[in-house]
């Protein structure tokens, strides 16, 4: 939808408020249904939900430019947000199971999104720039391809959903730190969405109204992303997810700043290395918030996938409002302290420990009767050397531990 916004603009005449309330259509109801659709698919999996909910999401976006009302826009921008509320929950599920908790496999995962994200401006562009609103229509070939792709799957989706799926414990959640790492995700949230709504017309400000100049920062903002995610699950495996995360929202403060003050084209320097900030910890997040809830994956996915990120789209028309009342580098300014927050944050969160693997050893062998056997180890310094084993003599009355 971000793509869209500028030819709403020009096309429609809407202001900068006018914009944030389409951005604001598309993220209300994501924001509640998200952890609704999450609570769901934590009772019962629901792998037919990813090709629906593409193609659900497609057909809002495809619909956006038909109406010529603003009313009617508003409806198709929220039918495209219920599109994406129930398939991020879901896949965001399905993805841990097939990534067996890696980080690196989940930032690949993170990289699909995010290159349709990257690519969205220029198709946008290619159609809409081409033929007007008129064309949004066209728009939904993508769902449908990702949809029908999705077919094949759903049955070994299902399977494999089946045999992960167990008892898991309330008592192993933390909640004090998934609230205080969906505070952050909050922050990340209101810069990201805040500048994929802006950013085009504010590099068609700098860049003297060139339309083109703003469609490319656009495509930076994304791509960025795209390379940010999988960047992420890289370095994670080299240092935690939470060291990862933390110094990468102190990179976004420095980088908004310079995007926001730098003259000439080397903003889209900054505007590169912003998203490659805001996206470095995206993966991470999702299976932080895994961790800390592993009783409630799903809900744990549509919180920090959905509700925390659609935040941002509801704070959009309070930047869109100031903008108009004064300029958008005033309104954009606030920016550069959200990351800041997301900082401190992190410094107070721990890192989980992974969730347990099921062991590949088999079952213990059986003791003879009347013994146990116990086998421990003895630990000194940073080396664990094997004991002796014990043996057990066990009666009805009492325990008689004797050392072979």
């Amino acid at each position: 939808m971000a793509s869209l916004v500028p030819f709403f603009v020009t096309e429609r005449a809407y202001g900068y408020a006018a914009v944030s309330g389409i951005v604001l259509a598309a993220s209300l109801l994501s924001s509640v249904a998200q952890p609704v659709f999450g609570v769901l698919t934590d009772r019962r999996a629901m792998p037919w939900l990813l090709p629906v909910s593409t193609l659900l999401g497609g057909l809002g976006v495809a619909l956006s430019g038909l109406g010529g009302s603003y009313a009617l826009t508003l409806a198709s921008v929220a039918v495209s947000g219920v599109g994406v509320a129930a398939y991020h929950p879901e896949s965001a599920r399905v993805a841990r199971i097939a990534s067996r908790g890696s980080h690196r496999a989940m930032g690949w995962f993170s990289l699909g999104g995010n290159l349709g994200f990257a690519l969205a401006p220029l198709m946008v562009a290619a159609v809409v720039g081409t033929g007007g609103l008129r064309l949004t229509p066209i728009l939904v070939l993508p769902a449908l391809v990702g949809a029908v792709l999705c077919l094949p799957v759903l049955r070994a989706a299902e399977r494999r959903t089946s045999a992960a799926t167990g008892a898991v414990s309330a008592a192993g959640d933390d909640r004090a730190s998934f609230m205080r790492l969906s505070l952050a995700v909050v922050c990340r949230s209101v810069v990201f969405v805040g500048l994929s709504t802006f950013v085009s017309l504010y590099v068609t400000e700098r860049m003297g109204g060139s339309t083109a100049a703003g469609t490319a920062a656009l495509f930076v903002l994304y791509l960025g992303g795209a390379a940010g995610s999988v960047l992420g699950g890289a370095l994670a495996d080299r240092w935690d997810r939470v060291t990862v995360s933390r110094w990468s929202y102190l990179l976004t403060a420095g980088s908004v700043a310079g995007l926001l003050l730098v003259p000439g084209p080397a903003l889209y320097l900054f505007v590169a290395v912003t998203s490659a900030g805001l996206y470095v910890p995206f993966s991470l997040q999702v299976t932080l918030g895994q961790d800390y809830l592993p009783s409630r994956v799903g809900t744990a996915s549509g919180i920090t996938l959905g509700l925390t990120v659609s935040i941002g789209g509801l704070v959009s028309p309070l930047i869109g409002g100031l903008a108009d009342a004064t300029s958008l580098r005033t309104a954009l300014t606030p920016l550069v302290l959200l990351p800041v927050l997301g900082w401190l944050l992190f410094r107070t969160l721990p890192e989980p420990a992974p969730p347990p693997s099921r062991s590949s050893a088999g079952p213990a062998p059986a003791s003879p009767q009347g013994e146990t056997h116990v086998t421990f180890a003895h630990v000194t310094g940073d080396r664990a050397t094997s004991s002796q084993e014990m043996k057990a003599p066990i009666t009805t009355e009492e325990h008689t531990w004797t050392r072979d």
